[in-house]
């Protein structure tokens, strides 16, 4: 690399390679002057790397400020460590090739951590983000046994970030922590955690949103024991496209009892809720306050529920359904329509169960939904007037 200074005694030289006299010619050309590099150009310059293997983690952590856009190809992360992006330029570039891996460790994570502002991620063509979670599954997820690592965190990704074709499979236990975000579009995201079905899975939440505006989810496939998404807090939130399989379905909450508790403008739409213990699910923490607002459900196509097609409750604590409901976390504006279910609930699950506190659910529309195939639930109350327990 040629510095500014070595560029200006270059310049002294001549095309000789000789030193200049220092007394001017009269009758010379002055000697052009080079102009600095400008901004975009360094940007421009900065290095394309990739990292491999068991030291690929670690130094794409150190290197990754000089790095316009960092290769991950089968990289191999050491136990107990945390493949660490959080310290990205503006703009950078994040591939994954091959399949990522993580040695095994019991602690909480997250396995992966990507910060920046403008970052783009993205899965190659057959790449895999493989965390092996067999290795912690034990039927209890988050509640006991083995101490299991979250998976990632992507956390404080703002401007036009976006994540493009990640596939993630068989996380310990929550998959992706979306926190902290402001303008986030995640694209044709895969995570599988189907193995866990049969091997102990618990928790292994698809999506958990929290303190973020502005993201949008666009066909999302997710195979779980838990939430396919769980808004806990934000504004202006869109999942759509998507399929979840498996967990507890499309989710607002709990809401309640966070440092942030509100929820505003969530759009759920043009998705299929399958094989799952709950189809549509808000949930308000019994005696907690917060705010749930302008939400909306559309489009949803329910199949094979076991437990609730439809389940709006206001006295959550950890468990659903659980004592009188309470006002704290009122539910104004929701939107329910076009929710196709007929069949869709096992003949041991309910199809709608609605239970507010009294005066803290206003403002709703619901039209098209038609959930069947499982009970009437007996015990609903403060249902507004435009919906019904069915």
């Amino acid at each position: 690399m040629i510095t500014i200074s070595s560029a200006l005694l270059l310049v002294a030289l001549g095309a000789s390679g000789t030193l200049a006299s220092p007394v001017a010619d009269p009758l010379a050309a002055a000697p052009a002057v080079t102009p600095a590099p400008s901004l975009d150009n360094v940007l421009q310059k900065r290095a394309s790397c990739t990292f491999s293997g068991s030291n690929g983690a670690s130094s794409a952590s150190k290197s990754q400020a000089s790095c316009a856009t960092i290769v991950l190809s089968s990289v191999a992360v050491p136990s107990g460590t945390t493949l660490d992006l959080s310290d990205l330029e503006d703009g950078t570039h994040v591939i994954f090739e091959g399949t990522t891996t993580w040695g095994y460790k019991e602690w909480s994570g997250p396995l992966l951590q990507i910060k920046g502002n403008d970052i783009t991620i993205e899965g190659a063509s057959g790449s895999v983000l493989d965390g092996d979670g067999s290795r912690w599954w034990d039927g209890e997820g988050s509640n006991g046994g083995k101490t299991k690592p979250k998976f990632f965190y992507a956390h404080d990704l703002t401007g036009s970030s976006s994540i493009t074709n990640l596939n993630i499979k068989n996380t310990p236990v929550q998959a992706v922590s979306i926190n902290g975000c402001e303008g986030l579009t995640v694209t044709n995201m895969v995570i599988d955690n189907s193995a866990g079905d049969s091997a102990g899975g618990h928790n292994t939440d698809g999506f958990d949103i929290g303190s973020s505006s502005d993201v949008t989810i666009t066909g999302a496939k997710v195979y779980n024991q838990d939430d396919c998404v769980a808004v806990n807090s934000g504004t202006d939130i869109t999942f759509s496209g998507g399929l979840c399989s498996g967990g507890h379905g499309l989710s607002i909450g709990s809401v309640g009892g966070r440092s942030d508790n509100t929820v505003e403008n969530v759009t759920f739409e043009s998705s299929t809720v399958t094989k799952s213990v709950n189809g549509i699910r808000i949930k308000a923490v019994a005696g907690a306050t917060g705010t749930i607002s302008g939400v909306t459900y559309s489009g949803i196509t329910l199949s094979d529920i076991t437990g609730y097609g439809v389940l709006i409750e206001q006295n959550y604590d950890g468990g659903d359904l659980h004592g009188d409901p309470t006002s704290g976390v009122p539910i104004t504006g929701l939107t329910v329509k076009s929710i196709t279910g007929s069949g869709g609930v096992e003949s041991s699950g309910y199809n709608v169960v609605i239970v507010c506190g009294s005066g803290a659910c206003t403002g709703w529309t619901w039209s098209g939904v038609t959930v069947t195939g499982g009970k009437k639930y007996s015990s609903c109350q403060n249902v507004p007037s435009v919906a019904a327990c069915v």
